[in-house]
């Protein structure tokens, strides 16, 4: 927690990617954005590749892991989530945690949603305001609740 504060008030990007790389325990690219604020319930469990961009305001629950691989976008205001609990009441405080992928290339438009045990494929967009239930494949553009596939990116080789 006093991490995060410490990233939330750095102004300095540098500073930012400092305070990144000790709630996540590795080191953060140089070439890796992140604004300001950030939440996120552990970040032990959490990998950033090369040349992302995070912008404002995202919160990562990342209890079942997170992996975002390199030059991926991150729109503002997204919500990675890795845990859930279960249906039954009687259960409902067990915790089920599940991976969240998103793979190199990827866009994340704001607002998104991204549930447990999902992967956004290899430059798949993820369209602002879409809750993301089920995996994306790569090159394709998922919108709307629940995300659904909308389009194919063509390849450029």
């Amino acid at each position: 927690m006093e991490l995060s504060l410490l990233l939330n008030t750095a102004t300095d990007p540098d500073q930012i990617r400092f305070y990144l790389g000790e709630i996540t325990g590795t080191t953060i690219d140089p070439g890796t954005t992140l604004f300001s604020p950030f939440y996120t319930n552990l970040g032990a469990f959490t990998t950033i590749g090369k040349n992302v961009f995070i912008n404002h305001a995202c919160s990562f629950l990342d209890l079942g892991g997170i992996t975002i691989e390199d030059d991926v976008l991150i729109g503002p205001r997204v919500n990675l989530v890795t845990e859930s609990h279960p249906l039954d009441s009687g259960d409902r405080k067990a915790l089920i945690t599940k991976p969240v992928t998103i793979r190199r290339g990827a866009w994340i438009g704001a607002g998104a949603t991204i549930l447990p045990g999902v992967t956004i494929g290899e430059n798949a967009v993820v369209a602002a305001g879409s809750v993301v239930s089920r995996d994306v494949p790569a090159n394709t553009v998922a919108a709307g609740t629940p995300a659904r596939i909308v389009k194919s990116i063509p390849v450029k080789l």
